[in-house]
């Protein structure tokens, strides 16, 4: 497997950006079972000749792995070439990994498998692959995205093309369920969501969403739609429904925030939003003529009862748009009524909607009216798990791993099949040319025929082709965000767009003059230290910094856009807050306070640097509990080989002390106040390591700690500590072997309050490449 780096995808941007950006072929070269909700992005097939039967190893049956998984087999048909794509994982423990495994349609044969850690996430009880890969219709390039964070882009063939960490560059946020959904390719983009605390305007936590560049995993751009607390309270995978609002490109989708909203998926800018609960949607929505559907399972936003389907008018939606989305109320609902569901998502044939709910019935909705035409009672429960809709049947996985073929009607839903299948069933079905798919926490199955004797499915979704455009009204840079240390260089390419995203023409270096922006709302006004030529190569200076470029059009209209860029620094990286002036006020505590260095990632609202004993030392937040468990990362996400070493302390007493400890190639070096020790972790369901050191709150130690990776991809993470002043002790106190280690990660500071009660402090931090 191999790894493109941050640099060498900036470089080649220059190369591969304007012939992929906007350039769509008119029909697409792949077809078949794309993503996870399928051709018509509503969970059904055209698909005739399906089987209403199966019994697992008899009638029916082609074959079954052992994989467990928790998501949608993918499949890819390149001129009747047939390839199955899951996303599962593999082993316990320390081991377990996730796994993207090609597979041979017809016989079950594995092709090849590509394999990811987990790391620094709090994914617990085996929560993984909750979510679906998509594949390129353009090129059958596969994108997924990892548990952890990883946005990865990988061949037909199975070599990694490009990989982005969500978590290391963007600051995105882990939770313990897990749920990452699926990514959505439009054109040339491809996009995904997390809920991310970055820096500037995108510091405070919100469940964000990012487009990249399918070729170059350049950043085309990122909106955030929806608010922050109190409503922001988990992740969400409602997979954005793609489809067209007059000229514009759209999606709808709902956010972790409780929050239904509508996005132009040309530029992101977030077109209107409506509060519908106190808490996440998971439910992706469908459309049902000019209405759009969603179900959730939290409370709702003007009652104390929790969950609900509704049908909301799209047609008279707003189409205003710009930094904020305009704000609806429930003016535009059409109908209600209270089917419940936490994450599985609704299935459109015609209109009626069938709809698993919480408690394990399926519903039938007449989609036009919002009336509950029937219910059946399959399981005790259901999680996740979509219904697929074929041939004239239902093919219903429930969470007990019971799997039905129903064929449904206006009065009930008649059982054609029941079968216990191997572990839970958490995966959405899929199918193509006759062969159904579903994927189980132990298995993976296919049953069905060889081959589709009505043909196998030809649609795809609607895919994005340029419209003849408007009048040009702004500039778009690519890509939007860069990450540069001292001396690195990028190459920005500029392209003016009209109102509603369409690309208009490409502006030559020579048409455009840049210069340094501060946004007027900017509550710290900074300027990267790096300019950009006239051919459009930006190329950073000497100093740690961030902030905003401008481009602006030489002609008459003078159009204009912006990009953000950092500037962290090259190993060796020493920092001892001396040089910060205290002359904030109003921070997350008492007295004057300085922020820490803008370019870290997601430190301006986890921690302030304050006066404590006549030194200045980095102090953990305590205001919000969304950051209870805080990571930042001041160096670049594809440092590998080195030593980081950093004083640290915790507030505390007898009973309750906080965690504090550094990030070291996608390792926590960490010492654990309540429990007396010396831990290495990257998740603590898989690597959790510790040694017995005592030591006490409001005393400062030193911790030191590097990782060795061998020739054969196995490693050892290292650590020791000491009380600051005493000698550094010979011998490392821990030594953690990894078998799969972590080839690289951006160094990092750890800080763990429980209940955001005791505050956690470091200083004079210090990372160099390892002797």
């Amino acid at each position: 497997m191999t790894r493109m780096t941050c640099t060498t995808r900036i470089t080649m941007a220059a190369a591969l950006l304007g012939a992929a950006l906007w350039s769509v072929p008119a029909q697409a070269g792949v077809k078949g079972w794309l993503n996870w909700r399928g051709p018509a992005q509503n969970g059904t097939s055209s698909e005739k000749n399906l089987p209403a039967t199966w019994t697992p190893g008899g009638e029916n049956h082609l074959w079954d792995i052992d994989l467990p998984g928790r998501g949608t087999v993918v499949i890819a048909d390149r001129d009747g070439k047939q390839t199955a794509y899951a996303w599962g994982y593999e082993r316990q423990g320390a081991d377990l990994r996730e796994v993207l495994t090609a597979i041979d349609p017809g016989s079950g044969k594995r092709l090849w498998s590509l394999h990811f850690n987990d790391f620094m996430s709090d994914i617990t009880y085996d929560r993984y692959s909750i979510g679906a890969p998509v594949i390129d219709p353009e090129t059958g390039n596969i994108y997924l995205r990892t548990t952890p964070g990883d946005v990865v882009c990988v061949s037909p063939e199975g070599q990694q093309l490009w990989m982005v960490s969500l978590m290391e560059r963007f600051g995105g946020l882990t939770f313990p369920n897990g749920r990452t959904g699926s990514p959505v390719v439009d054109g040339d983009l491809v996009i995904t969501r997390a809920v991310t605390s970055y820096w500037g305007a995108d510091g405070p936590a919100r469940d964000r969403f990012l487009a990249f560049n399918k070729a170059t995993g350049d950043l085309v751009w990122s909106s955030t739609p929806g608010v922050g607390d109190p409503f922001l309270k988990d992740s969400s995978f409602s997979t954005p429904y793609l489809t067209w609002a007059g000229d514009k490109r759209v999606f709808y989708v709902g956010l972790g925030c409780g929050n239904l909203v509508g996005v132009n998926a040309r530029t992101g800018e977030p077109i209107w939003r409506h509060q519908m609960a106190l808490g996440g949607i998971n439910v992706s929505p469908v459309i049902f003529e000019e209405t759009i559907i969603a179900t959730h399972g939290m409370e709702n936003i003007d009652a104390s009862t929790a969950g609900r389907m509704i049908a909301y008018r799209l047609g008279a939606a707003p189409e205003a748009g710009g930094e904020a989305p305009v704000v609806v109320g429930f003016e535009r609902e059409v109908w209600r009524n209270p089917t419940t569901m936490f994450t599985s998502s609704p299935t459109l044939v015609g209109d009626r909607v069938y709809q698993c709910t919480q408690v394990g019935e399926l519903a039938c909705v007449n989609a036009k009216t919002g009336e509950i035409l029937w219910t059946e009672k399959l399981a005790p429960s259901q999680l996740h798990a979509s219904p697929l809709y074929a041939d004239g049947k239902l093919y219903v996985p429930m969470e007990n791993g019971l799997f039905y073929i129903l064929r449904p009607s206006d009065t009930g839903a008649e059982v054609l099949a029941k079968v216990q299948l191997e572990g839970h069933g958490l995966g959405s079905p899929s199918v193509y040319d006759g062969k159904i798919f579903v994927h189980t926490t132990e298995k993976l199955y296919c049953f069905g025929s060889q081959r589709n004797v009505s043909g196998a499915e030809e649609r795809v979704i609607e895919q994005y082709v340029r419209k003849t455009p408007g009048k040009a009204t702004r500039l778009s840079i690519v890509p939007v965000d860069v990450l540069l240390q001292p001396g690195e260089a990028a190459f920005l390419s500029v392209r003016s767009l009209d109102e509603s995203g369409h690309l208009v023409k490409e502006l030559p270096g020579s048409g455009v003059t840049w210069s340094s922006f501060i946004p007027p709302t900017a509550r710290v006004r900074s300027e990267v230290d790096a300019k950009v030529s006239a051919g459009g190569e930006i190329r950073a200076g000497s100093a740690v910094s961030a902030g905003a470029i401008k481009a602006e059009s030489r002609d008459l209209l003078k159009l204009s856009g912006t990009m953000r860029a950092r500037v962290l620094p090259a190993m060796p990286l020493e920092e001892d807050f001396e040089g910060f002036a205290i002359d904030q006020s109003g921070g997350a505590a008492e007295g004057p306070f300085a922020y820490p260095p803008l370019p870290w990632i997601g430190a301006r609202l986890k921690w302030e640097i304050r006066e404590l004993e006549g030194n200045k030392v980095l102090v953990k937040t305590l205001d919000s509990v969304l950051f209870q468990r805080a990571m930042s990362f001041i160096g670049h996400p594809d440092a590998s080989g080195y030593t980081m070493e950093a004083d640290v302390m915790t507030d505390g007493n007898r009973r309750i002390m906080s965690n504090v400890g550094l990030i070291n190639q996608r390792y926590i070096i960490a010492l654990i106040g309540n429990w007396q020790i010396l831990e290495v972790s990257s998740n603590h369901d898989r690597i959790k390591v510790s040694v017995p050191f005592p030591w006490q709150a409001n005393k400062w130690y030193r911790l030191k700690t590097r990782v060795d990776v061998a020739s054969d991809g196995s490693g050892v993470v290292r650590a020791k500590a000491w009380e600051r002043g005493a000698p550094e002790p010979e011998a490392w106190t821990i030594e953690v072997p990894h078998e799969h280690a972590h080839t690289h990660g951006a160094p990092g500071l750890f800080g763990y309050s429980p209940q955001s009660r005791m505050s956690v402090y470091v200083d004079n931090v210090v990372v160099r490449a390892n002797d």
